[in-house]
């Protein structure tokens, strides 16, 4: 768990980064109890400083808010907390039975969002979300919050250029509050690492976060180069996504899609982790373990943002970083076809 610095950005970041969809009510309702464990537990496992990532999206606000009211509870200093913010959407009043802005992902939320990507518009999503933490915490990084998605909404080569603009814009925007000192570091997310590799010679990001991307089942040669210069040019790489929405530890969803192994298109994804899996059976450790340990295999990787919605997995992952693993398992790994036999770093 020892922390690194995240490129050159100044900024020591753990091994380790929490994401905090849980707190804005994804999928089900934690009851506050819960969601003070999860922040409690942030601080427990922690060897310094944590780090943790949000959205203005995460339950239109609600995130924001219940990390704010957490951190006031516990008694956290700033100084004990890095926050990274994504920006994009704008809370507003809920009009409807549900919000609109993801149907069914979230439960139980009082309020809607709209998406705000723009120069002007990334500014009043910068200041709603330092509203909503409160008056004691402030985010120390900031990125556009899945610009890959806005651009692919786009209905025509016109759109998608006006679109891109809007992109740029909110990029301007950010790197003014960076030279202003009100942020420290400004990057990107994005599930669709292209638009990461589109958007670099125009945009100078200080780290960047690839989402599904860089994961055991994904990580080809294009994407290592790619991170050998973003390396060599001192920008920091966080991972996150390292289960491929959960299907590389036995769920039903591969890259966030719906798979079924009747589907003959989907018959190879099963069969890939069916030899995942035995391998894994042969030497004791779980898939997610050795998802884990693949995730920050690569030098270049800075640090990897997970999502649990539980606290005994904080101190799992906390164990599991810790222990080596036997080189034996890994060339299985590349023999089975597991991982790319060309696979330099293990």
């Amino acid at each position: 768990m020892n922390a690194r610095q995240l490129g050159k950005t100044g900024i020591s970041c753990p091994a380790v980064i929490y994401g905090t969809s849980f707190l804005g009510n994804l999928y089900r309702e934690l009851n506050e109890t819960e969601k003070m464990a999860l922040i409690r537990e942030w601080f427990r496992v922690a060897d310094g400083k944590v780090m943790i990532d949000t959205a203005g999206k995460y339950g239109a606000g609600l995130a924001l808010e219940v990390i704010g009211q957490g951190l006031e509870k516990l008694g956290i200093e700033p100084g004990q907390i890095s926050i990274s913010n994504k920006l994009g959407w704008y809370r507003v009043p809920l009009k409807t039975d549900e919000p609109t802005f993801e149907p069914g992902a979230w439960a139980n939320l009082k309020h809607d969002a709209v998406q705000k990507i723009s120069y002007d518009g990334i500014l009043d999503c910068w200041q709603q979300g330092c509203e909503l933490l409160g008056g004691n915490y402030k985010p120390e990084l900031v990125s556009v919050h899945d610009p890959d998605e806005y651009l692919e909404a786009a209905t025509d080569d016109a759109d998608r250029k006006q679109r891109l603009d809007d992109v740029l814009g909110a990029y301007r925007a950010l790197f003014e509050l960076k030279e202003k000192g009100a942020v420290q570091a400004v990057g990107i997310g994005s599930k669709d690492w292209l638009v990461i590799k589109e958007l670099y010679p125009q945009v100078q990001f200080d780290w960047v976060m690839f989402a599904n991307k860089f994961t055991l089942y994904h990580h080809p040669k294009e994407i290592l180069d790619f991170m050998k210069q973003l390396q060599e040019d001192g920008v920091g790489i966080i991972n996150s996504a390292i289960f491929n929405a959960g299907f590389l530890t036995g769920g039903e969803y591969f890259d966030y899609r719906l798979v079924d192994a009747r589907n003959e298109a989907d018959q190879p994804l099963f069969e890939w982790r069916n030899r995942f899996f035995a391998v894994c059976q042969k030497f004791g450790i779980e898939p997610g373990d050795a998802c884990l340990k693949f995730a920050l295999s690569a030098p270049q990787i800075t640090a990897v943002a997970l999502n649990p919605s539980k606290p005994k997995r904080m101190a799992r992952n906390k164990i599991i970083l810790e222990e080596s693993y036997p080189s034996d398992f890994w060339q299985s790994l590349k023999k089975a076809g597991i991982i790319d036999p060309e696979y330099p770093y293990l």
